[in-house]
């Protein structure tokens, strides 16, 4: 059984806990502190377990050519993608404020570290878990102080190898022992063919001691569901209030009618995939009663005699007699009483048989 953890306070993950649905806001909020409190409260009344959103320090994050790049897209909120990034970017005290809120509304809190002197803010912050975005899974000094602070990690793995994210598995466990990682392919809108949740299969046997998840960004809700399906335990998904906003994500986020339908068809899932033993449930007996077969008699069939295959057929009969799979087990046996042709073989009129019909 992979290894379970609290990933928020009072919230399990891993094992046969619920998937942890993450929405993820990200940047989706305009740099609008009053619509990101809208999109928390959404994901809170859409029934998503976390609001998720991404914190970076420009000047760690980006050189000062970077900063400097000019940026004049659809999506640019400036001149040069330094001025865009900033008009994006939450103050220290914004995010007390929006981590304060969350609590009120009774929703995890977090976000993604995405430099290391983000992570160091984010840690004074107290949040629950640490989200290492795909830009820094292969960032392995990133990986080694964010895992030595001691915090559960949940590791996206866009844009790197099998190889690289053993190296990642190896780096973390040294550290930190919760952790998950999440199958993800870093395009936005991400085409079905490029998604391929059979990673999640491999992740699932490669790291057979931690929960795997997936991080989506592909349009609709079909395929996340799958992931979950395929034993997802972390479900990651961009969230929007409207998808022409600008910005390059709300293309690939799910509306609230969207995120709170995923939610309920991934718990309808999680219902659905029920237990591993393969048994006659009590909601098939009424069926079993109706329409189960049994045995009965082919021809008339003497007191004494010893059963053959040709004396005996399969029907639906009243009353229910042997179960139809005991057949072979009858032949070979003696009758302790006369069976009539079109007759149940009832289990008390052949000798050392001795079970019951079902029941």
């Amino acid at each position: 059984m992979p290894l379970k953890f609290e990933l928020c306070p009072g919230r399990m993950i891993g094992g046969n806990h619920p998937c942890f649905i993450i929405a993820e806001i990200g940047q989706n909020h305009q740099g609008d502190i009053e619509i990101a409190k809208k999109m928390i409260k959404m994901a809170k009344e859409c029934g998503a377990d976390c609001a998720k959103f991404q914190k970076s320090e420009l000047d760690y994050k980006f050189n000062k050519k970077a900063l400097e790049r000019p940026y004049t897209t659809k999506n640019s909120w400036g001149k040069t993608y330094g001025e865009h990034k900033r008009h994006l970017e939450f103050t220290h005290e914004q995010y007390r404020e929006l981590q304060k809120f969350a609590k009120e509304v009774d929703i995890c809190f977090t976000a993604s570290g995405m430099d290391e002197s983000a992570v160091e803010f984010l840690h004074e912050l107290n949040v629950p878990f640490f989200k290492v975005g795909s830009g820094d899974t292969n960032n392995f000094p990133y990986l080694e102080k964010t895992a030595m602070k001691g915090r559960p990690m949940v590791v996206s793995s866009g844009m790197q190898s099998m190889e690289t994210m053993r190296q990642v598995y190896k780096t973390v466990k040294k550290h930190n022992q919760n952790f998950a990682i999440l199958q993800c392919t870093s395009a936005y809108p991400l085409e079905a063919e490029d998604v391929n949740l059979r990673v999640i299969t491999e992740y699932q046997k490669e790291f057979p001691d931690i929960p795997i998840g997936y991080s989506g960004h592909e349009s609709g809700i079909n395929i996340s569901i799958a992931a979950v399906a395929l034993g997802a335990k972390v479900l990651e998904r961009h969230v929007t209030l409207d998808k022409t906003w600008k910005g390059s994500d709300h293309e690939a986020s799910l509306v609230p009618s969207e995120l709170a339908e995923l939610v309920r068809s991934v718990r309808l899932v999680e219902r659905a995939l029920g237990s591993s033993l393969k048994q006659m449930l009590p909601c098939e007996k009424p069926c079993h009663d109706k329409l189960g077969k049994s045995v009965v008699a082919k021809v008339s069939i003497p007191k004494g005699s010893t059963l053959t295959l040709d004396m005996l057929a399969v029907k639906v009969a009243e009353p229910m007699g042997v179960p139809a799979e005991d057949i072979y087990e009858l032949v070979g046996k003696t009758v302790t009483e006369d069976v009539e042709e079109d007759q149940s073989v009832t289990p008390d009129v052949v000798d050392k048989y001795g079970k019951k019909p079902k029941s």
